[in-house]
């Protein structure tokens, strides 16, 4: 326990289908009517980290935030080949110029 009788809860990160996972869990949880805070206790995270989740994973499956972290896989690596490309471009600029 912290200051003040605060719990302090080790900080890690979820993978999407652990968060889909936990609020499938939290979900039966308040249907055996729990509060959101004893329920935030059983996942052992915040309140505020619950929300966050609910916000942001809500009605998703763990299909669709496998398929979701996919995308962002795919277009983290497009962006990288764009800003490759404009380096190229730049660099190809700077020799027909005769700056080589």
């Amino acid at each position: 326990m912290g200051e003040e009788g605060t719990i302090t809860l080790k900080r890690r990160r979820h993978t999407p289908e652990q968060v889909i996972r936990k609020l499938r869990e939290a979900d039966r949880l308040l249907g055996e009517g729990k509060t959101i805070p004893e329920v935030a206790r059983a996942l052992e995270v915040s309140e505020n980290t619950y929300h966050r989740w609910r916000n942001q994973f809500g009605g998703m499956k763990a299909d669709d935030a496998k398929r979701l972290k996919e995308l962002e896989r795919e277009n983290a690596r497009l962006k990288r080949i764009v800003a490759d490309q404009v380096l190229e471009n730049r660099a190809l600029k700077e020799v027909a110029k005769g700056n080589w």
